[in-house]
């Protein structure tokens, strides 16, 4: 029987095993499957080092305590976004993984696997004679991200291979769209809510968003081994290419950010830049702003300077620090007499403060895009294009504006409600706000209950979860257990401090309704009068006799607020409010009583 053999070599990790498969015998196995299943000897082994634990903790500790102060004293002076004698400019290429069950060209599937390579079909590792068969449900969260992007759909594109060999793209190729994307000309705009300057507005233009394959994730173990995992490899993406009309690192972080809660907001993606499922790839250059004529040209954009890559920054703040590092490197090369050159740059968590050569820059040449033979042509009809615009959800900018102009929010909480969790916290005060319209003995406006609510689920709510180091989730306050709260206070049934005591005890798994807590922990509003007010105040005041010298012979009023506290710890502190507390104790202190 002939026997088919595997050209390239594979290294694949399994169960905690680094194997080997070269010119490996594939008529032996049933699958792939099988075959990565395969144990065989690593490249090399070693003996475990021991750490020496005759070392002294005292010595230890001063040693961390050293290098500490060393590291901040390497750190240098922070740079600026923008320099007066050159001008920097940025392209930015973003890769987003898209909200599909399957992967672009094989059914296997892209939910998180626990194991690596244990999400995968044979043309994920290029057997021979696999061919691909494209998956007709990534195009909804492609088209979805690129209307969004306010990009024009193209009812024809097709599929191209990008011709490259690194050992985490086992073809030799990867499968893009270069000649025909399926989307051009699309456009995103910056402005205040982005955090630049108020009236400024900055517009990034798209030259196309592309479909393509992703690559396997591999892991370096040492100089001489890499661990690969082919569960991401073939996912499907978009690539987000912008023209390079980026002059400042801030604002290009902002871009991309930007790009990442439009897509979220849209359903196109699931994972965003903290999860990894989304990468963005730089290109800077930089030129004198004296000079105009000459240089380089990119998609009709002419007089850049030499332009180096930055590939795959995974953090918003590592977008801003890369780049100002790479803007810095070329100044600094220009000025002492070098050139720039076109060369694919790394840039590492662990040396955040200036670039590193990768490899010199590939031309467009270099990867001999070709005509993909096996995958026919990708027609969009015109009336998917238009279902799907009509039925696109609202983007961050349009939610804002609702919760500024229908719930009264401030611009600040409506950006940040419109972000946190994926909307999971939007729509949980969205649910507040109309059980507390439906508990109202009479009709309130909405800007006044969404004020109300918004206080309680950004900022009291939020801090619990904050301070628990908790993610966020609806369940653990249930809304209609949130909105008595803040109902019960707004008609004066409870004050504000007992208001956060029963939201801590239903944080914190108390699951009696709040009209038992109320009743149980006697937490029930009676308005106190003044003079009740005034007895608890000099109870307080002849507890402590020295604060209330310090306030009245040296004018220290964080001693004030001190005796406030005491005061809210009386047994009646649910019958108080803040500042009539405050008023009593003015008026003990500063009008001789006793």
């Amino acid at each position: 029987m002939q026997q088919r053999w595997m050209s390239r070599t594979l290294h694949c990790f399994r169960h905690g095993r680094l194997v080997q498969l070269n010119r490996y015998n594939t008529s032996n196995f049933s699958s792939p499957r099988r075959l990565l299943n395969v144990h065989l000897r690593s490249f090399h082994c070693s003996e475990p080092r021991w750490q020496d634990d005759s070392a002294p903790l005292r010595k230890e500790l001063k040693d961390a305590a050293k290098a500490a102060r060393k590291a901040a004293a390497a750190v240098p002076p922070e740079s600026p976004d923008i320099l007066p004698d050159w001008e920097l400019t940025v392209g930015i290429e973003i890769h987003a993984q898209l909200n599909a069950a399957r992967k672009l060209f094989s059914t296997a599937d892209t939910y998180p696997a626990s194991e690596p390579n244990s999400h995968i079909s044979a043309f994920d590792i290029a057997l021979p004679g696999s061919l691909p068969v494209f998956q007709p449900a990534v195009v909804l969260p492609a088209l979805r991200a690129a209307i969004a992007l306010q990009c024009t759909i193209l009812t024809k594109s097709t599929f191209d291979r990008k011709h490259y060999f690194y050992h985490d793209q086992p073809a030799g190729y990867q499968i893009t769209q270069y000649y025909t994307p399926f989307a051009v000309q699309g456009h995103v705009v910056l402005t205040s809510e982005d955090g630049l300057e108020d009236g400024r507005e900055v517009v990034v233009n798209i030259k196309q968003v592309q479909l393509e394959q992703d690559t396997a994730r591999s892991q370096e173990e040492d100089s001489s081994t890499t661990l690969i995992d082919f569960n991401r490899c073939g996912q499907a993406l978009i690539e987000i290419i912008s023209l390079p009309e980026l002059h400042s690192p801030r604002e290009a972080a902002a871009y991309v950010r930007k790009v990442q809660s439009m897509l979220y907001a849209v359903d196109a993606v699931t994972t965003g830049m903290e999860q990894g499922g989304l990468r963005a790839d730089v290109n800077v250059s930089v030129r004198r702003r004296d000079v105009l004529d000459g240089g380089f040209s990119y998609a009709g954009i002419s007089g850049l300077g030499q332009r180096t890559e930055i590939k795959n920054l995974s953090t918003f703040k590592g977008i801003e620090d890369a780049i100002k590092a790479e803007r810095d490197r070329q100044i600094s090369l220009i000025e002492s007499g070098g050139v720039v050159e076109g060369e694919t740059r790394g840039w590492s968590i662990t040396k955040p403060h200036e670039t590193r050569r990768l490899r010199g820059k590939e031309g467009e040449i270099d990867y001999r895009y070709m005509p993909d033979a096996d995958i026919p042509p990708l027609y969009i009809g015109t009336d998917l294009i238009g279902y799907v615009r009509r039925t696109l959800p609202p983007l961050p900018t349009d939610l804002t504006k609702m919760l500024v102009d229908d719930y009264g929010l401030s611009p600040t909480d409506a950006r940040t409600l419109v972000l946190l969790d994926d909307g999971e916290r939007l729509i949980y005060f969205q649910r507040v706000v109309a059980e507390l319209a439906s508990l109202a003995a009479h009709s309130v406006p909405q800007a006044e209950l969404g004020k109300t609510a918004a206080n309680w689920v950004l900022h009291e709510l939020g801090s619990l979860f904050s301070s628990d180091e908790r993610p966020w989730s609806s369940k653990v306050v249930p809304f209609d257990a949130m909105a008595e709260i803040v109902h019960r206070l707004r008609e004066k049934q409870i004050t504000g401090a007992s208001a956060k005591l029963i939201l801590k005890l239903v944080f914190n798994g108390d699951r009696r309704p709040v009209s038992q807590i109320v009743r149980q922990e006697e937490l029930a509003f009676s308005e106190m009068s003044a003079d009740e007010y005034d007895t608890i105040a000099r109870e307080i005041v002849e507890k402590f006799p020295q604060h209330v010298k310090d306030i009245v012979e040296k004018g220290k009023t964080g001693k004030l607020q001190f005796l406030m506290g005491q005061m809210m710890r009386h047994p009646r502190r649910g019958d108080m409010r803040a500042p009539d507390v405050e008023k009593a104790l003015r008026q003990v202190i500063f009008q001789g009583k006793p």
